[in-house]
C-alpha cells in the first residue's frame, strides 16, 4: 500500500487500473452531481441563488466529458456491482424542517456537492514524478482547480441568510455527507492499493 498513485508506468504514467477505478468513482460522483443540477434547474429563475445552478450544472459536465476523453481505461470486472453502490450514495438524503421544495432540492444538492468538492482530491495524490503530459494526471488537477472554485459557491449558500433558520439541520446533513464521501473514496483507493488517512 502506497499513500500515491503508482507504481508509475515506464514512462511517468499512473498505471491504466487505477485511473480506470479512480475515474469511474469520479464519473459516477460528478455525474449524479450533474444530473441532480439538470433536474433542479428551474425554466425560470426566482431567486438569486439559482443562478448558481446553471453554472454547477455545466462546470460538473464538464469534468464527467474531461475524464471521459483523459483516462486510459482497462476492463474492470469488479466495477459493477461498485458503481451500483456509488450510484445509491449519491442519492438525495431528506433534509428536516425545510419545508419549500426547491430550497430543500438545493440545500441537498448543495451538501452533497460540498462533500464531493472538499473530501475528494485526487491531484494530491500524484507522486511528484508522475508524468505532466499525462491527459489523465492534468485532468485530475483541472479538477481539483475546479473543485475549489465550486466549493466557493456551495459555501456561500450554505452560509446564507435563507438558510439561517436550518442550520443545525444543514449542519449535521453536511457532516453526515462528508463522513459518506470520505469513506467510499477511501474504500475506492484502497481498492487499488493506495491507502489515506481519515
Amino acid at each position: 500500500m502506497s499513500a500515491l498513485f503508482g507504481p508509475l508506468e515506464a514512462d511517468g504514467r499512473i498505471p491504466p487500473r487505477q485511473q480506470t477505478r479512480v475515474s469511474a468513482f469520479l464519473l459516477s460522483a460528478h455525474g449524479a452531481l450533474a444530473r441532480q443540477f439538470g433536474l433542479a434547474l428551474p425554466a425560470k429563475f426566482d431567486a438569486a441563488w439559482q443562478t448558481e445552478l446553471n453554472a454547477q450544472l455545466y462546470r460538473e459536465s464538464e469534468i464527467v466529458s474531461l475524464l471521459m476523453r483523459a483516462t486510459a481505461w482497462v476492463p474492470d470486472l469488479a466495477l459493477g456491482p461498485i458503481a451500483a453502490s456509488w450510484e445509491m450514495a449519491w442519492l438525495p438524503a431528506p433534509i428536516e424542517g425545510i419545508a419549500d421544495h426547491a430550497l430543500a432540492q438545493a440545500v441537498r444538492l448543495a451538501i452533497l456537492a460540498h462533500a464531493v468538492h472538499a473530501g475528494i482530491r485526487p491531484a494530491a495524490l500524484l507522486p511528484i514524478d508522475a508524468n505532466a503530459d499525462d491527459p489523465f494526471v492534468t485532468a485530475l488537477r483541472r479538477i481539483e482547480f475546479e473543485s475549489g472554485r465550486l466549493l466557493q459557491a456551495q459555501i456561500l449558500f450554505l452560509k446564507g441568510s435563507d438558510l439561517l433558520p436550518f442550520r443545525d439541520a444543514v449542519s449535521a446533513a453536511l457532516e453526515r455527507r462528508h463522513a459518506e464521501v470520505r469513506r467510499l473514496w477511501s474504500e475506492t483507493l484502497g481498492s487499488i492499493g493506495v491507502v489515506t488517512q481519515q
